[in-house]
């Protein structure tokens, strides 16, 4: 008998064809009933495959008592208890590096793309309006101060790519790196005040949740710039959107958001913002990479050999 798995976020075809062939899958998509269905199917269900933003709340997961493993296409962990996970026995999988290249490539093209004003400049010609005139001078990036909220993995490689840009580095952690030399600064409000540019690369969950607020957003001021790559739960998203309409934040460039997928109308109005719809790891080839990190782990583990990358 295949082991049964239940799939909460759907993947692309193949992978789920790869999923099929090897398991008995259960999609929680098909169901309008997600309790009702998980009560149907749950009693034999091993495995969930879900997705870094959707995790599996508690309700699910004291729904399976079988459950062994939760595999997430993503690295994010703040959508799983893995307290309640380790105290069930239950492993936890996400995909670390392979995606941490795109996600740092994202952060430094929403930032040029704000600070530079493209998307704006993208418009203005397909409108016509460069036969018209020009538009308004836009904000340098090279050779600026840069804050990195989280040097992980990811602000790590966001520090390495702005290094080519001549940016000065500092960074904000629960602990200090003594293995970089860019400069820690741990108060988020003094670090915003210190920067042109600041970027959120930290972990969310309850430790974070809108560690980025008022008073660190008026500290980044009128000319600064708010690039969000991480989780929409670290910034006030109340509070940003009221600072950009006053004026006293200089712009954001967001992949993701407080409610996704639902994100405040007032923002597409705004020429200071650049959008994406939680997009940073969305290439073929690191989503494949992903793809193959979650099959691997769910083989490992009902092959009863070391999990590849095992958070729990």
């Amino acid at each position: 008998m295949k082991p049964e798995i239940l799939l909460i976020e759907p993947m692309t075809r193949d992978v789920e064809a790869q999923l099929d062939g090897a398991y008995t899958v259960h999609r929680l998509s098909q169901s309008q009933d997600h309790m009702g269905f998980i009560a149907d199917v749950g009693a034999n269900v091993r495995a969930i495959v879900t997705g870094g933003r959707t995790g599996a709340g508690n309700a699910i997961v004291d729904a399976l008592p079988r459950l062994e493993i939760i595999a997430i296409n993503g690295i994010g962990t703040d959508a799983v208890d893995l307290e309640r996970a380790r105290k069930r026995g239950i492993h936890v999988t996400t995909t670390p590096d392979v995606l941490t290249d795109d996600v740092a490539d994202l952060a430094l093209a929403l930032l040029l793309a704000t600070a530079r004003r493209v998307c704006v400049g993208d418009r203005f010609v397909r409108a016509g309006g460069w036969l018209r005139g020009g538009i308004p001078l836009a904000t340098k990036v090279s050779g600026k101060q840069l804050g990195i909220i989280g040097l992980g993995r990811v602000g790590r490689e966001i520090a390495r790519r702005a290094e080519g840009f001549g940016l000065s580095i500092a960074y904000a952690d629960p602990l200090r790196k003594e293995d970089v030399s860019y400069r820690y600064q741990p108060d988020l409000r003094c670090l915003a005040g210190e920067v042109d540019f600041l970027i959120v690369a930290a972990a969310g969950g309850p430790a974070s949740r809108n560690i980025v607020d008022r008073a660190v957003l008026d500290a980044l001021g009128p000319k600064g710039v708010l690039i969000n790559v991480a989780r929409g739960s670290i910034v006030d998203e109340v509070a940003l959107v009221a600072a950009l309409v006053d004026g006293r934040l200089g712009g954001a460039g967001l992949d993701v958001f407080a409610h996704e997928p639902e994100v405040p109308d007032v923002l597409w109005r705004l020429d200071n913002v650049v959008l994406q719809p939680h997009q940073a790891s969305a290439t073929v080839e690191t989503r494949r990479a992903m793809a193959d990190l979650v099959l691997a782990n769910l083989a490992a583990h009902f092959a009863g050999q070391a999990l590849p990358s095992a958070v729990v």
